[in-house]
């Protein structure tokens, strides 16, 4: 059963694959720079994020030196001018932290915990105690805009003087997250300082994939596909000409041959073509010519046997050679029909194959008996007309005179059309199936219906259209005769 499902979904999957040349070299090829654009990309988003990472960490370890740097100051000033030294940098404002001293650490709403944030938080605190010492009882965090909190009051940051905070904790229109370090300088005092993360690092999340990345990626497929798919088409439609003229195989004088054009494979090929069919011409052209001349040099031998036999007195010796110059000049008659009706001048063209069996089928029509019956329906079929219809005709003929009815059936599928023709006759021995094409040869020999061509003349036709006939004996007695065609 896994073996039978694997089977499935690999069937399904090869029905999305394209059948024609250009739909798979577009889709190997679309996968092909998809399959590119995004391990490039990868690898430019791998190096952008690094960058940034190494711009943030520089960033905040900066942020963090200028830190300590003002708790240093702090420290070295006495108690009493520490809120002096505060207001003064208020009123005069444009410095880099917002500072203050508070009687306890306040609490915010921090940004959410990401790599990237404990990443440089860590930065933050090792070279706050590298230059502070370990023993100093501090706190980090970053929090938005929004959720931070200032003074004893905890007041937001709109409330307070755009002079006192606009410097140090916006940067519009980015609103960057700010970093608060909270830093316990003397019993109930904490020093409490602010700055925003300078442009361009002011992001602590992961980023995805830039956007204009993303337009690059699609502006240069949306370019490149188009003009690949019309430099495919360009070199592939010598290919379909190729395939269509050798379909359809046109031998009369009148078609000119294919044009040589294309890459050099594809004009090797159509070189190939065009010499293939010039010797076809040529050899058919032979075959006439020597059919023509052997009809004419039987004639006349067999137009002065005959004369010669009547001058012959002795009547059962006369009609004798009478029926041996019958049977001479009706086997040249047969041999020239055969090399006639496999002929392969006929050139292509949409064929009515149901209306065809339908007609032959009232042809066969006496006294209101139905002896050739037509199931079913197809589309037209791109064929030799002349030569389909001595096909059919041989098949429902031979059905009709061995088999006293012709049951037909019509299967029209999408890559082929197959036609089934029964009969209720004696049927085959299974050791002659295989001779049963053979030129005149018949299952009994004193059998003088017909001449054993029907059958050969059928299948070579139906080879000639790419097609197969097959024949079989029916469990209930009779021939089961399928005729196979190939849709191009």
């Amino acid at each position: 059963m896994a073996l039978n499902s694997s089977g499935k979904e690999r069937s399904l999957l090869w029905r999305w694959v394209p059948s024609s040349l250009l739909g798979r070299v577009l889709l190997l090829t679309l996968l092909a720079m998809a399959g590119a654009q995004i391990i490039s990309s990868a690898a430019w988003v791998a190096t952008y994020r690094a960058q940034q990472e190494e711009g943030l960490v520089a960033t905040t370890r900066n942020l963090a030196q200028s830190a300590s740097a003002t708790v240093q100051f702090f420290n070295s000033l006495p108690q009493e001018y520490r809120h002096i030294v505060l207001d003064q940098l208020r009123d005069m404002g444009g410095t880099r932290f917002f500072v203050s001293l508070n009687d306890k650490r306040i609490d915010m709403t921090p940004l959410p915990d990401t790599a990237r944030k404990q990443l440089v938080m860590e930065e933050v605190r090792s070279v706050l105690h590298q230059r502070l010492g370990n023993r100093i009882n501090l706190h980090v965090d970053f929090v938005y805009p929004d959720n931070l909190r200032i003074l004893n009051t905890e007041l937001p940051l709109d409330a307070l003087p755009r002079s006192w905070a606009h410097y140090a904790l916006t940067l519009e229109p980015l609103n960057p997250p700010v970093m608060v370090t909270q830093i316990e300088v003397d019993q109930g005092e904490w020093l409490y300082l602010a700055a925003a993360l300078p442009a361009p690092f002011v992001s602590l999340e992961e980023e995805g994939i830039p956007g204009q990345q993303i337009l690059f990626v699609v502006v240069m497929i949306g370019i490149l596909f188009p003009v690949l798919a019309w430099l495919i088409r360009q070199q592939t439609r010598p290919l379909r000409k190729l395939a269509r003229a050798t379909r359809d195989l046109p031998l009369d004088d009148a078609t000119p041959p294919l044009k040589e054009q294309g890459s050099a494979e594809i004009v090797a090929v159509t070189r190939s073509f065009n010499t293939m069919r010039r010797r076809l011409q040529s050899y058919i052209s032979d075959r006439e010519q020597l059919f023509r001349a052997i009809s004419h040099d039987l004639k006349t031998p067999i137009t002065r046997l005959r004369l010669r036999v009547d001058l012959i007195e002795d009547e059962p010796m006369r009609q004798r050679l009478e029926a041996d110059l019958q049977e001479l000049e009706l086997l040249v008659k047969n041999a020239l029909q055969s090399m006639k009706d496999t002929d392969i001048h006929e050139n292509a063209e949409p064929v009515d194959i149901e209306r065809m069996l339908r007609g032959m089928g009232e042809a066969y029509q006496s006294g209101g008996a139905r002896r050739v019956t037509v199931q079913g329906h197809c589309r037209r079929y791109r064929g030799k007309p002349l030569a389909l219809k001595r096909c059919l005709g041989n098949l429902v003929d031979n059905a009709v005179k061995y088999g006293r009815v012709a049951r037909v059936r019509i299967e029209d599928e999408p890559g082929r059309l197959v036609i089934h023709v029964e009969d209720e006759g004696p049927g085959v021995p299974e050791d002659q199936l295989a001779r049963i094409f053979e030129p005149y040869y018949r299952l009994q020999a004193s059998q003088r219906q017909g001449h054993g061509l029907g059958l050969g003349i059928a299948r070579n036709i139906a080879q000639n259209h790419g097609g197969e006939l097959v024949i079989a004996n029916r469990a209930g007695g009779g021939l089961h005769v399928t005729l196979t065609l190939p849709r191009h």
